[in-house]
């Protein structure tokens, strides 16, 4: 049997726990969060402006680095029709057949929850005045345009390794800027990212049972695309980060060292994450693995160690990058 066919048999039989999913790790339109929960009432005259006033004045408060890392956590969130039509793309997900199966509904539902966060940070900096929004706006697109290769193809095993991994890392981000905003003082944005984050680890914990159902009947199979992904490096989603007149790519690293300066998302963060997975998945008690699955798991048991002594050499440069999103004079 092919391999790709008994992936596709494996989905077709978690797709009988798809709506259990759903029920489990996604809330209700009606009953979850909404952008506007967390902005100033544009209906209401009377304190709208006032509102802003205070959004405004509190969000001076805020450094450069900081900056940075809000609007490219914005960026990553607003190119979701990326990670959508990925995911409805993947080997065992139809979106066509009959309405589409259970599996197409979840990429639906998830992504219906993802919106909301890009929604609302997107409009909080708008309001915030202290970001050139043309530059996001344009740098959003080009995400967008430029799309992305996370390197798991249709693999459902593969895929969903990633999004355990990212809804992870999000989760760590969007929790670091809530707490980073409290110290400032902005209690508004910190509600709004602590709450965001909170998301995340829903998702991140639905896309790692998933995983968990697959080591149940899939176990060898599993522990291969887990080495696999592990061993190429996860990536991240906007790792083709770009302002406009640059190259892909040429953004995320500034990016990504803004991050790390003010702790939001590190080297460490990433074999942290790795560790937590193995331990979630309990990587060393699988049974009845093949020979080529013992070999990966003794890669993947090994890894975590080998990216700390890595992660401990990392060398952090203090020279701060002046993107065009984010103007110091803006922040000052």
């Amino acid at each position: 049997m092919a391999l790709d066919n008994i992936r596709l048999e494996v989905m077709q039989l978690l797709e009988k726990k798809v709506d259990s999913y759903i029920d489990k790790f996604l809330i209700p339109v009606d009953k979850i969060w909404q952008p506007t929960d967390f902005l100033p009432d544009s209906q209401n005259e009377d304190t709208f402006f006032d509102e802003v006033k205070e959004l405004r004045e509190l969000a001076k408060e805020l450094p450069y680095d900081f900056w940075v890392v809000l609007v490219g956590d914005t960026i990553t969130e607003e190119a979701l029709p990326t990670y959508e039509s990925w995911l409805m793309d993947v080997e065992g997900i139809d979106q066509h057949k009959d309405g589409g199966n259970s599996w197409s509904k979840w990429v639906r539902y998830w992504s219906g929850e993802e919106n909301r966060h890009g929604d609302v940070l997107n409009k909080y900096l708008y309001l915030s005045g202290r970001v050139n929004m043309i530059e996001v706006e344009r740098t959003t697109q080009y995400l967008i345009n430029d799309g992305f290769d996370i390197g798991t193809d249709r693999d459902p095993y593969k895929n969903f390794v990633y999004t355990s991994f990212q809804e992870l890392a999000t989760y760590i981000s969007h929790n670091r800027v809530a707490k980073l905003a409290k110290q400032y003082s902005n209690k508004s944005l910190a509600k709004m990212c602590k709450i965001i984050s909170g998301d995340e680890m829903r998702h991140h914990n639905a896309y790692s049972e998933f995983v968990s159902s697959i080591f149940e009947v899939d176990p060898s199979q599993m522990m291969i695309a887990f080495y696999e992904m592990l061993k190429h490096k996860i990536v991240m989603p906007a790792h083709f980060l770009r302002e406009s007149g640059g190259t892909i790519s040429s953004a995320f690293e500034d990016f990504s060292w803004s991050a790390q300066r003010i702790g939001v998302y590190t080297s460490q963060d990433y074999v942290d994450i790795m560790q937590r997975l193995i331990e979630r998945w309990e990587i060393d008690k699988i049974t009845s693995l093949t020979e080529e699955a013992e070999r990966a798991r003794d890669y993947i048991m090994k890894l975590p160690a080998r990216m700390q002594r890595i992660s401990e050499r990392l060398v952090i440069p203090d020279e701060i990058h002046e993107f065009k999103w984010v103007q110091p004079a803006l922040t000052k």
